[in-house]
């Protein structure tokens, strides 16, 4: 029996994991999405009113991957042939062997969301991407330290508290806390840290700092800017030559500066702004410094996956490679993972081009785990077309798969004496079986979600 819930917990790795206790006090300022169906007010109604049975704790207790099962009262051996976790590095252009640089423990940061509005359905594919790529690590038995940011502190930030004659940071403050609403809907399991960039202000000038004396940047005028002519391997991440760069181009245009793509560690005060006390005087830090402090603060220089949106490779990453390096010789990312864009029409869904479309607005219409699934339909490094119709299928399809676990869980409930020796028919074991080794191998290569997805299938048929 423990082989017929085994592939059941698959399905939990990807969607139905229920958030931790941290997100449950910003859930409780939302109301209720719409429910899935009149019909499945909760995934397994039988199991919470009968008491020697309990499908979650099954799967939280049984192993996800069973050493034995019986057919027929028969008991046969499971051999589960695991495949080596291959993931992309953008930094190599190629998938690579997974090898943390810890054995058994992972640290991985990934670059959160600037808090000035509620955020769109693409911040929606960052975070449950790396969502699915946590729980599978963990699934992997390794001991993850999970980081994701929040930027409260920015050019974006303060020009929106303007408009609207709000506090910068209290308005960021608010739209931290939407996020983390959202969060909860998509059933995103909360990171082991997610530091703001306020709070980080003596590590990231203590960083400005180090990469001053090590001779990488300088000061004018009471700003602090990077020299990207002092760092020979500017460009290696995103493939980008210096003279490839334009004026303006994500880069801010100033005639003070000794190269035009020379970035800003630290912004002098201007009227109306927050700013922090600095040896430079008052100010706040520029973006990209941010990142590289707070990861450092709790993963170090050197640690395994940084990840982010492809949008982020340059300037972003780009920035924060050089400014770690030159903090410290000894910075080194394993891995740097990029999820793809979602597009509407043909163009990035972004709020700059004023096209997004945000998360409550699609789980006003859709369950939030409906929209999980079309995210995760497709591969992360590939793009996303934002469709209604393709939203109207992954309700159907996510009907159907709680439909059919619920017919499943009124199948198990016999079976609760005896969980490990009850028998299950030989055709159902082995289509079990080859779903549980394809599953693996699908999400080995590369965290292939849609192939993994595309597995559920045969067992769903089988059972019926």
């Amino acid at each position: 029996m423990a082989q017929a819930t085994g592939w059941l917990r698959h399905y939990y790795l990807l969607l139905s994991w229920p958030p931790g206790s941290r997100y449950l006090s910003a859930a409780r300022r939302l109301p209720p999405s719409p429910s899935l169906a009149n019909a499945l007010p909760a995934l397994f109604p039988k199991a919470r009113t009968n008491p020697s049975f309990s499908l979650s704790a099954t799967l939280s207790s049984s192993s996800s991957r069973p050493s034995s099962h019986t057919t027929n009262g028969t008991s046969a051996d499971i051999s589960v042939s695991l495949s080596e976790f291959h993931l992309h590095n953008t930094l190599t252009k190629r998938k690579e062997p997974f090898r943390p640089k810890v054995p058994g423990k992972v640290g991985m940061y990934v670059c959160g969301i600037t808090a000035y509005d509620l955020s769109h359905i693409g911040h929606a594919r960052v975070s449950v991407f790396f969502d699915v790529l946590y729980r599978y690590l963990k699934h992997l038995n390794y001991e993850v330290v999970y980081v994701r940011n929040f930027t409260d502190v920015d050019d974006k930030i303060i020009a929106r508290a303007n408009e609207l004659g709000e506090d910068p940071l209290s308005l960021s403050s608010f739209y931290c806390d939407e996020f983390l609403s959202d969060m909860v809907h998509l059933n995103c399991l909360p990171p082991t840290v997610e530091p703001r960039v306020s709070t980080h202000m003596n590590e990231i000038i203590n960083m400005i700092k180090q990469i001053l004396d090590n001779g990488y940047a300088y000061i004018v005028d009471g700003d602090v800017y990077f020299s990207v002519d002092k760092f020979p391997l500017y460009g290696q991440l995103s493939g980008r030559r210096l003279e490839d760069n334009q004026p303006g181009q994500r880069v801010a245009v100033d005639s003070r500066k000794q190269n035009p793509a020379d970035f800003a560690l630290w912004k002098s005060s201007k009227h109306g702004e927050p700013y922090w006390e600095s040896p430079w005087g008052p100010g706040r830090p520029g973006w990209h410094i941010e990142c590289s402090a707070m990861s450092s603060v709790y993963l170090g220089h050197s640690f395994d996956i940084h990840g982010g949106g492809v949008d982020l490779v340059f300037p972003h990453h780009e920035n924060e490679i050089a400014q770690s390096c030159a903090a410290c010789k000894e910075s080194n990312i394993g891995y740097w993972v990029h999820n793809g864009f979602v597009d509407v029409g043909s163009e990035k869904m972004s709020k700059s081009l004023g096209n997004f479309v945000t998360i409550r607005q699609v789980i006003d219409l859709y369950h939030p785990l409906a929209l999980r699934l079309f995210l995760i339909g497709t591969h992360y490094r590939s793009t996303i077309n934002y469709s209604k119709v393709q939203l109207e299928a992954s309700s159907d399809r996510l009907y159907y798969i709680f439909q059919t676990l619920l017919d499943c869980e009124n199948s198990l409930v016999q079976y609760s004496k005896d969980l490990t020796t009850a028998s299950i028919p030989k055709d159902i074991a082995d289509c079990i079986n080859k779903f549980q080794v394809e599953f693996e191998k699908s999400l080995a290569d590369d965290v292939h979600t849609p192939v993994a997805l595309a597995m559920f299938s045969e067992p769903f048929e089988a059972y019926q």
